[in-house]
């Protein structure tokens, strides 16, 4: 958590962000969840600012709604496309350098002495448009600046969870590509329900009779030509809380996966183990082993798993995870008072969790159905198992992923109760 929460008159702030362009024509929330998955898969939030991107994760303390240290410093310096700043924070000093109104520095430094070597560094990048450093510095064109009269909440550069779902956008983009091919489909009917036509008093009726029989013919031709068949019914649409695992069989899933990917490499440390949907994967870190001998011990100890080399020195193995049979469940409250219920149960266990509801639209192409779903995120020292009996109340219950953390021997979890 060291380095990545600025407090500045008692108020929170997040640092130490991811930052890249968002490229134009990207959704947000989508641009960040494809980020998160390339960067490390435990940057859960995100914040969309002038067409940046910077990931943080509830990891490091940060959470939904905490403004962005970078964006407030960005909008209170809005006269400068570049700039490089360094503040002192009580004992800390902290470093904010953009470039072009990109954001390229967004670091907390604990060492008075590592902060100036790299405001130094930096310094010698030509074409800054102004320098800030504290006084005692004595920098050369730099001015001093007070951090806690820059950060006044002008940015709402606000902290958003990545989700696993469909944001609202989407659904409605969905609705409207829908109503155009709708519209294109019954255009020319209903332009030719309503052009005036002749009567067919009016028309000689050898000329109506041939204009039939030639139709027909050119109708048989085509049939037989191309062999049109009649079109099928479209297929129903499958709800998403008709296929749910049992939630204790999936809890014990994860919980067995975890404990068979956890296993001890001599020279290789674990970081984290992530049970998702399909896979659990586990992320090692190299202290003095080596690449052959991982191979030589992973074989035996985990038959079957997939490694990918990240780099020389990190390693991910996966293991596809078994199918679990399926039923159906839905809670039949409103999702409201799901939300409520749910913050009533973990109160009386002391535990904060984020809550979130969206509605998911599912389509087969001519029927449209809604779905209101009721996302929550909790950390918990609880396993799988124990933390799944707190949902035990509830229907449409699904755990989309739990992730052990070695460093905190924690779990964090993603839930969702599909509500009525």
């Amino acid at each position: 958590m060291a380095g990545k929460i600025l407090s500045v008159n008692r108020k929170k702030y997040a640092v130490g962000l991811f930052w890249q362009p968002l490229g134009v024509g990207f959704v947000p929330r989508n641009y960040a969840r494809a980020l998160a998955k390339n960067v490390d898969k435990k940057l859960n939030l995100y914040v969309d600012y002038r067409s940046m991107i910077g990931l943080g994760s509830r990891r490091f303390g940060q959470r939904v709604g905490m403004l962005s240290a970078a964006a407030e410093v960005m909008e209170s310096f809005s006269e400068y496309t570049s700039f490089l700043a360094v503040f002192q924070n009580g004992k800390c000093f902290y470093l904010v350098a953009a470039r072009n109104g990109v954001i390229l520095e967004d670091k907390v430094f604990d060492s008075e002495d590592a902060a100036r070597a790299e405001y130094v560094k930096l310094s010698e990048i030509p074409d800054w448009g102004a320098f800030f450093a504290p006084g005692s510095w004595a920098m050369p064109r730099a001015a001093e600046r007070n951090l806690a009269d820059l950060l006044n909440g002008h940015s709402h550069a606000g902290l958003h969870s990545i989700s696993h779902f469909r944001a609202g956008l989407f659904s409605l983009i969905l609705l409207a590509i829908f109503a155009v091919l709708l519209f294109g489909v019954f255009n020319e009917p209903l332009k030719q329900v309503f052009s005036s036509r002749p009567k067919t008093t009016e028309l000689d009726p050898e000329l109506v009779a041939e204009y039939k029989r030639q139709i027909e013919e050119k109708n048989k031709e085509l049939d037989k030509q191309f062999e049109i068949e009649k079109q099928q019914p479209p297929e129903p649409i499958v709800m998403p809380y008709e296929l749910l695992p049992d939630v204790q069989a999936r809890a014990k899933q994860c919980y067995q996966a975890t404990g068979f990917l956890m296993q001890p490499i001599v020279g290789w440390n674990q970081v984290s183990v992530d049970c998702g949907e399909a896979h659990a994967i586990v992320e090692f870190k190299r202290s003095f082993g080596t690449l052959g001998e991982f191979y030589n011990i992973a074989n035996d100890l985990m038959p079957g798993a997939f490694v990918q080399e990240v780099n020389d020195d990190t390693l991910r193995v996966q293991v596809a995870l078994p199918k679990l049979e399926k039923i159906s469940s839905q809670d039949e409250r409103d999702a409201e008072t799901v939300v409520r219920d749910i913050v009533t149960a973990f109160q009386g266990i002391d535990t904060s969790i984020e809550t979130n509801i969206v509605t998911d639209t599912l389509t087969n192409g001519v029927d449209v159905a809604n779905v209101n779903v009721v996302e929550i995120a909790a950390e918990s020292k609880l396993v799988p198992m124990q933390f799944m009996q707190i949902f035990e109340e509830f229907g449409g219950v699904y755990m989309v992923q739990c992730a052990w953390d070695v460093a905190s021997r924690t779990w964090n979890y993603e839930v969702i109760v599909y509500a009525k």
